[in-house]
């Protein structure tokens, strides 16, 4: 079993479910395959990259993942299409209803034309780190699980709009409604 840190957000509606909705609703599949989930807050992020579009709402999932890289990306591929997610018809960087990024697996580094970890650009993406640094900052092994690295990272950023939008144990309770 390895440790796993995924990224999701949302900026787009589904079905009647606002991005909120859809992110608890992936952390509900996400639990069915991720053992010992902890999740983040949820902060409001400006998009990045493509910037004409709305806000993203975004947060980390961290937990452990009994089998391969390339099966968890298979199930999140999963998850995403449940809310909506059509990668065929989508603008890169552009609006969707639900994104999934592997952004670590273990200690494994895997580049391949579709999958690459570490997540490339993680160390680039205040709204991957500062969610990351609020789960490190809650276990006590966190100065071995790189919070100072990642803090250094965050450190470095250009300013990037960021607000905590709800707590987790808010989220959590939002969730199990």
């Amino acid at each position: 079993m390895e440790k796993i840190l995924l990224g999701l957000g949302s900026n787009t509606s589904f079905r009647g479910l606002g991005p909120c909705g859809i992110l608890s609703g992936a952390c509900r599949e996400l639990g069915s395959f991720v053992q010992e989930m902890e999740l983040s807050s949820v902060y409001r992020t400006s998009a990045m990259y493509v910037t004409d579009q709305d806000d993203f709402y975004n947060m980390v999932v961290s937990g452990f993942f009994d089998g391969e890289p390339r099966e968890l990306l298979d199930r999140i591929h999963g998850v995403e299409n449940l809310f909506g997610r059509d990668r065929s018809r989508e603008i890169r960087f552009g609006p969707r209803p639900l994104d999934i990024d592997i952004e670590l697996f273990g200690e494994r580094k895997i580049l391949e034309p579709d999958l690459v970890v570490p997540h490339e650009r993680m160390t680039e993406r205040a709204f991957v780190l500062v969610p990351y640094i609020e789960i490190l900052r809650k276990n006590a092994d966190s100065e071995r699980n790189g919070l100072s690295f990642y803090e250094n990272c965050l450190s470095n950023l250009s300013d990037q709009r960021i607000e905590k939008w709800m707590d987790s144990v808010d989220f959590i309770k939002k969730m199990e409604e």
